[in-house]
């Protein structure tokens, strides 16, 4: 039975989840837990909604006024684009994504390449699998790539796959476009692993942003020139600290009670630490996100939920003014450039007032925690 005091508890319980979404996991290790409740507040909401509704209550409206909003913890988990459902309906024979790219834009495909398969264990299902996902990369008609988890052997390198991992050739020169690495290791057959962007528009300018050291997890940007006079776009591309959570232990935590005893405090602690890496990870990736003179583009591993402070951090439009998100673990997201640029597939150029003001801070970029320049 629906009663005012369930109504309450349950309105608190959306609030207390949302607000969690605002607090770094560094600061409170139980807010990331009660963030990924999000959408079980938004349901009951909703049922609560509907139950008032249906006994024609007028307290109806409070949990109705509470899902307006949090209508964006609704999208994240829920996005509903109506252009692309109407292409979706229309068999894509209609809509923006039907008509040929304007010549003034930009393309960009994000994409973590697992190591493009390179272990036997990885490539046990399908040997060519790792054939196909370069052959499609440089086969794409993106203009620029930006790549996690990246792997490449170079000219040189003792393998026994010949040249099948030169890939940084192939998806490089070979296929028009810039290349830079940037290499979190290099192992001792002279292989390279990290992050890559490559751009078919003339790179100018790049760098890299360690988080503490430079590893796995770190960020890269480059500036490119697109066809106008004042068309520089600065490029990030990101790969933030994973949960590193064993699927044998998930798997055996949630198997029985005996496996919850014995693996769950372990995968608790490691979801911790992880929210909290990525927490300082996002806000110093956003403190030279806005410091950028030039309009951003944000592509990357978020390793997160859209119920996250990271993702919050990252993608919340009071946070970040006109950013513009690409991910395979993100919904993209548009916020005061939304006007003129549909999604980060293809980016209108500046020329003619696309990005606005927001968009282009002139402050200068401070140096933040352990930043360093690339150096050829």
């Amino acid at each position: 039975m629906l009663s005012y005091r369930f109504t309450l508890l349950v309105l608190l319980g959306l609030l207390l989840s949302v607000a969690a979404e605002r607090v770094p996991g560094g600061q409170l290790a139980l807010a990331p837990l009660l963030a990924l409740t999000v959408p079980l507040w938004l349901a009951l909401t909703a049922l609560v909604a509907l139950g008032w509704a249906l006994r024609r209550r007028r307290i109806a409206l409070l949990p109705l006024a509470a899902l307006l909003l949090a209508w964006p913890q609704v999208q994240r988990g829920l996005p509903l684009h109506w252009a692309g459902l109407r292409q979706l309906a229309s068999g894509y024979t209609s809509g923006p994504l039907a008509q040929p790219v304007p010549r003034r834009s930009l393309r960009l495909l994000s994409a973590n390449v697992r190591i493009f398969n390179v272990y036997a264990h990885l490539r046990k299902a399908d040997p060519s699998a790792p054939a196909k996902a370069i052959a499609w990369l440089a086969a794409s008609p993106a203009d620029v790539l930006c790549l996690q988890e990246f792997y490449q052997e170079p000219a040189g390198t003792r393998t026994s796959d010949g040249d099948l991992f030169r890939v940084a050739d192939k998806l490089g020169a070979a296929s028009g476009r810039q290349a830079f690495i940037s290499k979190s290791l290099t192992n001792s057959a002279g292989a390279q692993f990290g992050l890559a962007i490559f751009s078919r528009l003339p790179i100018v300018g790049r760098g890299e942003i360690a988080f503490g050291r430079l590893s796995q997890n770190h960020a890269m940007w480059v500036d490119v020139v697109g066809p106008g006079p004042h068309d520089t776009v600065r490029i990030f591309n990101a790969h933030l600290q994973s949960m590193s959570m064993d699927e044998n232990d998930l798997v055996a935590a949630g198997s029985s009670k005996a496996g919850l005893r014995s693996k769950g405090r372990g995968l608790l602690g490691r979801f911790a630490r992880g929210a909290a890496a990525r927490a300082w990870q996002a806000d110093t990736l956003v403190a030279r996100l806005t410091h950028s003179p030039y309009p951003v583009l944000l592509a990357g591993d978020c390793n997160d939920l859209p119920y996250s402070y990271s993702y919050n951090r990252l993608a919340g439009p009071s946070r970040m003014p006109g950013l513009l998100w690409a991910s395979d673990r993100a919904i993209p997201t548009t916020a005061a450039c939304r006007r003129c640029c549909a999604s980060t597939s293809s980016l209108p150029a500046r020329s003619g007032g696309c990005w606005p003001a927001a968009c282009t801070p002139k402050s200068r970029m401070p140096t933040i925690f352990r930043s360093r320049p690339y150096t050829s």
